[in-house]
């Protein structure tokens, strides 16, 4: 089955040119990471899978177009007819939470079968110099990650891991020495200052990619290129394996549009090893 026919590709597709309150984005979100099993669910489970109350989803099936909850489950068994998916036996708390992350990872596959967002972001942040790196709160990690090794292969990446009021200021800098893109990484829970962060830089001119938990996300009106990775929640705290990984393949990708990336990994591996800074 190829990215753009599986269950997940089908439902995002069902929800684009919708505008969705935040408790119908929540819903959308938990439906695509579990598209397989959403035409068996009941509007009572897929409530308490979505954290939200029954009536909230019987709002977002008619904000969709449908009658009701039914008529929307019943659409879905038309358009992707198959059997629920197979569980295994009863898996503790925290094998559920490594199962769910597999799962993200599988989704995560899955929309890479379609390698054309991803290029075309790499090309837009490879161009961009110098290129600002966006991510605070719990995706400051994320954004450290990825701009500690694109500076290996970028001639400029900044890091704004940081908020406050000089963030602006920062992307004031980044545009004046010639930057015309910016990467963010956004996960829940969604800071205001991230969206209004990333509306700044779009009316400064910097072209805003965006790797985020779902296409739904609040930062997606704010972004022209958004790559969505879902998190898992099933612990006190999300896990990001996804994000994660999307972040190291668009860093490959934007490798791929850096002539010069190699000569500068086999330049610092020699700097490296002459000043020892690896033991192994």
């Amino acid at each position: 089955m190829s990215g753009t026919d599986s269950p997940a590709a089908r439902l995002q597709a069902l929800f684009e040119g919708h505008r969705l309150t935040p408790t119908q984005r929540r819903i959308a979100h938990s439906m695509v990471r579990r598209a397989a099993d959403v035409p068996f669910l009941s509007s009572v489970e897929l409530a308490e899978l979505a954290g939200v109350s029954q009536p909230s989803v019987t709002r977002f099936a008619v904000a969709l177009g449908f009658d009701g909850y039914p008529a929307l489950r019943r659409h879905l068994r038309e358009v992707a007819p198959a059997e629920p998916v197979d569980r295994p036996a009863p898996y503790n708390e925290y094998q559920q939470a490594v199962e769910a992350e597999i799962e993200n990872l599988r989704h995560l596959a899955e929309a890479l079968a379609d390698p054309r967002p991803v290029r075309e972001a790499g090309r837009v942040l490879a161009a961009s110099r110098p290129l600002p790196v966006l991510g605070l709160r719990a995706a400051a990690s994320q954004a450290y990650g990825f701009a500690y090794f694109a500076g290996k292969v970028h001639p400029d990446v900044r890091l704004l891991d940081e908020g406050g009021t000089m963030i602006q200021d920062r992307i004031d800098g980044a545009v004046r020495a010639g930057a015309s893109a910016l990467l963010c990484f956004a996960l829940p829970r969604h800071p205001r200052e991230v969206v209004d962060t990333l509306a700044y830089a779009k009316d400064a001119g910097l072209t805003v990619v965006t790797v985020a938990d779902s296409a739904f996300a609040p930062v997606a009106k704010h972004s022209d290129l958004l790559l969505p990775a879902a998190v898992g929640t099933g612990l006190a705290f999300d896990t990001a394996c996804a994000p994660m990984l999307l972040g190291r393949v668009l860093l490959e990708a934007m490798c791929d549009d850096l002539p010069d990336a190699q000569a500068r990994l086999e330049e610092f591996d020699g700097k490296a090893a002459a000043r020892g800074l690896f033991v192994d």
